[in-house]
């Protein structure tokens, strides 16, 4: 499906001083610095991928368009997905396209980096809503996906075939991850649990936190298959090792930590957002220890994180801005 898209450039909505301070200052942090972009008002931007070739994709969940960032000029593309669209998560995928959890849709979609086409793969009829959340793919290149509803699925991009399966105690799924062996978990929000899931059968199997009610949100897998889970009603840090079968649990720093999302870089490092503290962590697992960057707006409500070496990207829902730190790789 071929969709039209329009360009969109900051400059649009700032004067040029606005836009030196706002889009390309970078906010200085020791080694690391802090940069934001806006993006259209009203856009609401919940999940952001960076791209190989540089752009950085987003979802706008409330005008239900796609976002393609170029952060060298600050423009923006704007791909629309279709009537009723409200696009929620978005990976790259193994293909380089871009892979979208669209809840308002009911469907997986798929935009192309080159032409920038529109695939929709929709889910079963008989599938209700779902509210579609975050997707992974598996190491065999099948995608794996949430909906909060109750439900998490799969898709084979090259024959299309979809399926959905119930989750093991209803409502909750919500992010999810695989890790470097290619196994499939997620977290699911409402539950309070994460599960493994069985690629073969599709069978989903509850592993219990330590913490009762912790609301684990997203979850994320360092590069030994370890999974880090962020806790949201309780407001901790959480890992568990598959192999040993073993939970640790860490407070965040403050009285009102809300930590929302989650990801591992490079070097195994930790990040979360915290909407509590306005603010992304650094948590480095050999010391224990969490660094704070706060964000230069003020509720933020960063979502989602994504990164690629040197950098961690978020998406400010909040303000409806894109927020970008860059740190060292040495």
């Amino acid at each position: 499906m071929n969709r039209s898209h329009r360009p969109f450039s900051i400059a649009g909505l700032l004067t040029v001083s606005a836009v030196l301070l706002i889009a390309f200052s970078a906010q200085a942090q020791g080694s690391s610095a802090i940069t934001e972009y806006p993006v259209p008002p009203g856009t609401r931007p919940h999940d952001v991928a960076p791209a190989p070739d540089g752009t950085v994709w987003y979802t706008g969940q409330r005008t239900g368009e796609m976002g393609r960032l170029d952060p060298e000029t600050g423009d923006i593309t704007l791909i629309p997905l279709g009537e009723g669209s409200a696009p929620h998560g978005i990976i790259v995928g193994p293909d380089g396209a871009a892979w979208v959890t669209d809840g308002g849709l009911n469907a997986i979609v798929r935009v192309d980096p080159e032409t920038e086409d529109v695939d929709v793969f929709p889910l079963p009829d008989d599938t209700g809503y779902a509210n579609l959340n975050t997707a992974a793919f598996d190491g065999d290149g099948i995608l794996w996906f949430t909906g909060q509803s109750g439900i998490y699925g799969r898709l084979d991009p090259a024959s299309g075939d979809l399926q959905v399966f119930d989750a093991p105690r209803g409502r909750g799924p919500y992010g999810i991850t695989a890790t470097p062996d290619g196994e499939i978990y997620y977290a699911s929000l409402a539950g309070s649990h994460i599960a493994h899931v069985d690629r073969e059968t599709g069978e989903a199997t509850v592993i219990e936190p330590p913490t009762p009610g912790q609301g684990a949100r997203r979850v994320w897998s360092d590069s030994e298959g370890k999974l880090w889970i962020s806790e949201w009603n309780v407001g901790q840090l959480a890992l568990y090792d598959p192999a040993a079968d073993a939970w640790t649990e860490w407070p965040l720093p403050g009285n009102n930590a809300m930590p929302y999302a989650v990801y591992v870089d490079e070097s195994d490092i930790v990040w979360l957002s915290d909407f509590g503290a306005n603010a992304i962590w650094r948590f480095d697992p050999a010391t224990e220890t969490f660094e704070p960057f706060t964000l230069p707006s003020n509720n933020g409500q960063v979502r989602q994180l994504l990164g690629r070496p040197g950098e961690i990207w978020g998406a400010e829902s909040g303000t409806d801005k894109l927020v970008r730190i860059t740190y060292g790789t040495d």
